[in-house]
């Protein structure tokens, strides 16, 4: 994979979806600059970012000519773009299909099962559901968990980042039960000096925007 200097935008507001690209890129070593929005004043939904993201959803990163929103789409661009953190494998290691597999599997079967299970929603068919059903999804994630200490065995992955941040998010708001494999991933990603760093720094941010939008 290509290495690179040239600094990633990361558009973002803080204890978002977008908290989980910035601590992979801190992770990553890379060099990024924050374009902030306040979502608490509604700047996502403003015609500027909206240039940028029609949905008017964080995050989305811009990297030279290349821009790039959806969450997994990020995650597997920036650890293929920084190879040296040593976060992602390489295209020839037997891992790389069962990285991307769990990668995908966090944007196309457990958010529309989290949110449908949040909202109370009565789930589509299972044979038409993109996540059969909640039970089967969060079961299959749980055994994959439980070969641990990390998604792919031993080392940890940018897909442990992405998943143990949902965790913990979703735990703390009583979406996804606190199975005990899923409270030990979710705590060790927590523990690492990265989350706690930025951990720190949206929790400051996040006061100065609900005071800014008089919240």
């Amino acid at each position: 994979m290509t290495t690179t200097t040239d600094r990633v935008t990361l558009y973002y507001s803080p204890q978002s979806r977008a908290t989980g690209t910035r601590v992979l890129l801190e992770e990553l070593g890379a060099p990024y600059n924050l374009h902030v929005l306040n979502m608490k004043a509604g700047e996502q939904r403003k015609d500027a970012y909206l240039a940028i993201n029609p949905l008017g959803k964080v995050p989305a990163i811009r990297h030279g000519d290349a821009l790039v929103t959806e969450q997994v789409a990020i995650f597997i661009y920036l650890a293929d773009l920084f190879p040296q953190a040593g976060l992602t494998p390489a295209l020839n290691d037997p891992r790389r299909g069962p990285y991307l597999r769990w990668i995908a599997y966090y944007g196309a079967s457990f958010e529309p099962a989290v949110i449908d299970h949040f909202m109370k929603r009565e789930p589509a068919p299972i044979t038409q559901s993109p996540y059969a059903d909640y039970d089967t999804m969060l079961g299959a994630l749980e055994s994959q968990l439980a070969k641990g200490p990390y998604l792919l065995g031993e080392e940890i992955t940018a897909a442990d980042i992405l998943w143990g941040i949902a965790l913990s998010w979703t735990m703390m708001f009583g979406i996804v039960p606190k199975r005990d494999v899923f409270v030990r991933h979710a705590e060790r990603i927590a523990a690492r000096p990265a989350f706690q760093r930025i951990s720190k720094a949206d929790d400051k941010m996040a006061a100065q925007h609900a005071a800014a939008a008089g919240v």
